[in-house]
């Protein structure tokens, strides 16, 4: 069975992850105070709140603008089909009248070797 990824952007989110709680040891671990670290950290996670808040709402619009565009060249194909489909209804009618004609034809000739 196949693995699953639990982080939706692999490899980097995991590398991003990891990253993050190196760096989060190592303050915690670092000699310093603890105020001096609780802000640091405390700054720290509100500039990489902002990041992905950042991240978040482009990653929305990136997917806002392709579901647009696939909705209008749904819409497009729709169209286009819905068009397709009454040149084959034509085409349809044509073929039933010419064979409808040939029918005609078959039955006269029928009736003519029939006296």
């Amino acid at each position: 069975m196949g693995h699953r990824e639990s982080c939706p952007g692999g490899d980097a989110c995991k590398l991003i992850v990891g990253g993050l709680l190196g760096a989060g040891l190592a303050l915690l671990l670092a000699p310093q105070t603890g105020r001096k670290t609780r802000k640091y950290l405390a700054s720290l996670a509100e500039e990489v709140g902002g990041k992905a808040n950042e991240a978040a709402a482009e990653f929305a619009d990136s997917i806002s603008e392709f579901v647009d565009s696939a909705g209008s060249r749904a819409a497009q194909l729709l169209s286009e089909g819905a068009d397709l489909t009454l040149e084959s209804k034509k085409a349809l009618l044509a073929a039933l009248e010419k064979g409808q004609a040939k029918l005609e034809e078959q039955r006269k000739k029928l009736e003519d070797s029939i006296g």
